[in-house]
This record gives structure tokens, C-alpha cells and sequence, in this order.
């Protein structure tokens, strides 16, 4: 994959894919990040994405700054969409699309769509144009990889702010200037030529018991029904009686034609 050529004001930055540089995988895992403690702690995430890093890193890019420091990362993955069965995106966005990711490499399915899963930018270097940058590097390497689609399970970067909205009214909420959406990742991508195709209710799913909440969170979670909690994107339903709490976050499904 060709690096990226910065905009004129835009920092110094090369894109790869992490199979053309795999001495990048240690410092790209390890590069700090905004992710809130609870988001990290979804099973499937703990599961499958070190098998992204380890066996799909031709979808995995990473970039690096003039000095060599890495300063973004993005996964992805093949899957076929139109399989048997298959044909919407689900409901259950991200965790099933990673599912279906692996479970079809294993049976030897051929892939015809691939799914962003994750664009992440070190502290310091956000609002600096490096996501849109990432964004066009992964359209660019699914198309040179024969793909027409690029499908996501985008998590709206200002919704944390309103976690009693509802998603699906959030997701259409378009400023009056340029129609464009409200949610600066959801215009990132439709600046990039997506359209949003539907909400994902339940793309990632956290459980755990009061003592683990309270340790991702700080919070005392002791009192029954719906707990806010900073970076999450609708209220974590706390059960005291039961010692647990569970958390089940909607996303915005993206479509991106190549």
C-alpha cells in the first residue's frame, strides 16, 4: 500500500498495512488511546481482536509521524455479507460482523465486503484530520484488494453527550448549514461518500458484576435501573439485587461503495 500524501497543513504521516510492516504490532498495540475501560472489556473484542492483529494484518494499517512514532491505528476485516443466511447488516454490528469474520475464514468462505472494526488516533493528535486519513487508507486498501464495499459499525463520537437519546434519532440528526451529520465520525464518513444504512441496537455487548463496574468506572453503582457513565453511548442497567450490571451499545451502520 502506497503511503498517504498529507494535505498541505495536515502533520506528517505514512500509512501501511501492518503485513508490510509487521515491526510496527507491538508499539501500534500498546499506543495509548481514549477507549473507556468498560468498552475494552467486550469478550469478543478480548477474543478475536489479537487474531485480527495476528492473521489478517494485510487489514490492519498503522500510521506513523515523520519521527516514526505510531500515531493511528485501523482494523478491519473481510467477511462475506451476501452469504447463505446473511445478505443485511446485523443488528448486532460489531460483535457479529467480527463472528462472521473469523467463522468464514475458517470454513473457507470466500469474503465479499470488508468492515472497518476500529480507527484509533493517540491522545494529542485528534482533530488533526488523521481519522478521514485512515478512513480513505482503508477504502483504498479494500478496493486494491479487489473489494466494492466497505461496510461499518461506526460509534458516534458525540453521543456520549446524550446517552438518553435515542440512537435512532441521533444517527438522522443533520446540521441546518450543509445537511450533513450532526455527529462529527458519522460526517467524517459520509464526507468520505457513506450513506447510513441502519442502527445497529446491540453491536456491543459488556456484563459484569457491581465490583467490576465500580473498578471500570469509579462510580458506586448501588442504586437499581439506569446508570450514566462518562464514554458510554446509552445508560448501563445496573441490577443491585443481582449483583451485575450490563451494558448493550447501539451503533450506526455505514456503507461506503468503492
Amino acid at each position: 500500500m502506497n503511503p498517504q500524501s498529507p494535505a498541505p497543513s495536515a502533520p506528517a504521516l505514512t500509512i501501511t498495512t501492518l503485513a508490510e510492516r509487521p515491526e510496527l504490532a507491538a508499539p501500534m498495540w500498546g499506543m495509548p488511546d481514549n477507549w473507556p475501560v468498560f468498552a475494552v472489556q467486550d469478550p469478543v473484542a478480548v477474543l478475536l481482536m489479537p487474531r485480527v492483529r495476528d492473521e489478517l494484518p494485510e487489514y490492519v494499517l498503522v500510521a506513523t509521524d515523520a519521527e516514526g512514532a505510531v500515531v493511528a491505528r485501523g482494523f478491519s476485516v473481510p467477511f462475506a455479507l451476501h452469504a447463505e443466511g446473511r445478505g443485511q447488516l446485523p443488528d448486532r454490528g460489531w460483535d457479529q460482523v467480527l463472528h462472521w469474520a473469523f467463522a468464514d475464514r475458517e470454513r473457507g468462505i470466500a469474503p465479499d465486503t470488508v468492515s472497518a472494526i476500529e480507527i484509533t488516533i493517540v491522545p494529542g493528535m485528534q482533530g488533526k484530520g488523521l481519522s478521514g486519513r485512515m478512513l480513505t487508507a482503508m477504502r483504498d486498501n479494500a478496493r486494491g484488494r479487489g473489494f466494492r464495499e466497505v461496510v461499518a459499525p461506526v460509534r458516534p463520537s458525540a453521543k456520549h453527550l446524550e446517552p438518553t437519546t435515542p440512537m435512532s434519532e441521533y444517527a438522522y440528526r443533520v446540521r441546518e448549514s450543509d445537511g450533513l451529520p450532526s455527529d462529527p465520525w458519522l460526517r467524517v464518513h459520509v464526507r468520505a461518500g457513506a450513506v447510513i444504512d441502519k442502527v445497529a441496537p446491540a453491536s456491543m455487548a459488556v456484563s459484569g458484576s457491581l465490583g467490576q463496574w465500580r473498578a471500570w468506572t469509579g462510580l458506586p453503582f448501588d442504586s437499581a435501573g439506569p446508570v450514566e457513565v462518562p464514554g458510554a453511548l446509552v445508560p448501563v442497567a445496573c441490577a443491585p439485587e443481582h449483583d451485575h450490571a450490563a451494558y448493550v451499545e447501539p451503533n450506526v451502520w455505514v456503507r461506503h461503495a468503492l
